[in-house]
């Protein structure tokens, strides 16, 4: 069944215009018909239509439940973005599906990109979110700098996956099941020596993800499903 974001429903019993548009004038959905919604916060509501305007579409939530946990674990990547949006899109899009907690964008010394309008990434994240069939939306976070980021708690292990020579063990061999695990990703031109020896200096372990060299977006997503892959 299709899934339909409605963030509010809780409180207001009306789909987000985009979301009635599409059941309304592309679904050709008409009063009486059962829709399955999620507000993104892990909870589904089965609603019936009650008025079919394509920008007021109103409903009767019926029933919800809350989705059993998908994984028990919380996982935080951060990845700088890359120079060509479409190659970000696509991690972003993919980490959602496997099932991601939280990614954040961010500006490094060698970012190839320093500016990211987070409109078009949200949008992605709730498709994947709706396609994938999962009622949690991932945290997508902004621009954030390299060093403020680092110095943020964070409730689990935290890992920089670089380039640079030096002992690393690999991801899939460091990591536990069950573990919160938060991990840094850094630009095509990789992290600076200064950014390594911070984020070392903030508790975050050296790793590496195999022994081919990744681009940005692909290691993002290696990452995120070695963690899975690991529980």
């Amino acid at each position: 069944m299709q899934i339909f974001y409605a963030p509010d429903i809780a409180v207001n019993p009306e789909l987000p215009t985009e979301e009635a548009q599409h059941a309304i004038r592309v679904l050709r959905l008409a009063e009486g018909h059962e829709i399955l919604l999620t507000d993104g916060k892990g909870i589904f509501y089965n609603a019936v239509i009650t008025r079919a305007h394509q920008k007021h579409c109103e409903v009767n939530v019926i029933k919800q439940w809350k989705q059993a946990d998908l994984w028990n674990f919380h996982l935080h990547i951060a990845v700088a973005p890359t120079k060509n949006m479409d190659r970000l899109e696509w991690f972003v899009e993919k980490a959602t599906e496997i099932g991601i907690n939280r990614i954040t964008l961010l500006n490094c010394r060698y970012s190839e990109r320093k500016e990211v309008k987070l409109s078009r990434l949200e949008k992605i994240v709730v498709s994947a979110m709706k396609q994938s069939q999962k009622a949690t939306l991932p945290v997508l976070s902004g621009m954030t700098p390299f060093r403020n980021f680092i110095s943020q708690p964070f409730d689990g292990r935290k890992f920089i996956a670089h380039c640079d020579s030096g002992k690393k063990l690999q991801l899939k061999d460091t990591y536990f099941s069950k573990e919160n695990a938060l991990i840094l990703i850094g630009p095509e031109g990789d992290f600076s020596g200064e950014e390594i020896n911070l984020a070392l200096e903030h508790g975050f372990e050296p790793v590496s993800l195999g022994e081919s060299r990744l681009r940005t977006e692909t290691a993002a997503l290696v990452a995120c499903h070695t963690v899975h892959i690991c529980n």
